[in-house]
């Protein structure tokens, strides 16, 4: 049996491949993917040299960049062909790479500094068990991104086809309300500190655009304006540990007398 049928959510193996990649190729894409990282690295600010778990992170968007700020960085895949994009820098030993179930991660409580996952969510079924593995691994703060339905991103279902007769590997995914993914933090003891909004046009215009000088302006007088504060989207949100709610505590109850049954049978 392979991991793709073993682990119930593998939306990570086609983020992690080349035809996703060329998504993002080109100076359009390399201008995207460069908003993207400097707000994860700002938001990480002050938390350099921290033990930092992607989570479906083989598609490389931030792995490589945070290993280069001195993290101490591990990617999460759920197959092992998700190293792929990665291989280089994993065999250097610049970040460690690990197969596992997305939504039942394979490390103790709070065996990470921070746990970030991008491109993952809105692609995820299972995602408020995602959340929850999330919050359960991380020690200080999670960081996510998604796509509103609070931004034009609302008209996203009934364009679809034509999205895809310009982009040609979209597929779909699920847009969120900022309180619902906010709630879901909670129940897990977390608050939400920082929420930066990407980009007030659609990503698909940049990438038919090809023209980064452009996007770039045109960004700048959405956010004078206060449009991108209103409708951008996707978003990038930080959350931080608090006070651990009590279904965290019956939960991390739960796992560890599983692991001690589990070794008692050993």
């Amino acid at each position: 049996m392979n991991n793709a049928n073993k682990y119930p959510e593998t939306a990570d193996i086609e983020t992690s491949s080349e035809d996703y990649a060329s998504r993002f190729s080109g100076p359009a894409g390399a201008w995207m993917l460069g908003v993207q990282e400097r707000i994860v690295l700002d938001l990480l600010s002050g938390n350099e040299n921290s033990r930092v778990l992607d989570v479906g992170g083989g598609h490389g968007q931030l792995a490589v960049a945070l290993a280069e700020k001195g993290f101490e960085v591990t990617v999460l895949g759920s197959v092992e062909e998700c190293v792929q994009r990665i291989k280089p820098d994993v065999d250097a030993g610049k970040i460690k790479f690990q197969v596992g179930n997305l939504i039942e991660l394979p490390f103790e409580d709070d065996a990470f500094d921070v746990v970030v996952s991008i491109r993952l969510l809105p692609h995820c079924e299972r995602w408020k068990q995602l959340v929850k593995e999330l919050c359960r691994v991380a020690k200080k703060c999670v960081i996510v991104d998604y796509p509103t339905s609070q931004s034009l991103n609302c008209l996203s279902e009934s364009l679809f086809g034509v999205k895809k007769k310009i982009e040609g590997n979209t597929r779909p995914y699920e847009l969120f309300a900022h309180a619902e993914v906010s709630d879901a933090f909670e129940e897990c003891g977390y608050t939400r500190n920082a929420l930066r909004k990407e980009f007030f046009v659609p990503m698909v215009i940049h990438r038919m655009l090809k023209c980064p000088g452009l996007s770039s302006f045109m960004e700048g007088a959405s956010a004078l304006i206060g449009l991108r504060a209103l409708l951008g989207s996707p978003v990038i949100a930080k959350f931080d540990k608090g006070e651990i709610s009590p279904r965290r505590v019956g939960d991390q109850a739960r796992r560890r007398r599983e692991r001690r049954d589990k070794e008692s049978v050993i």
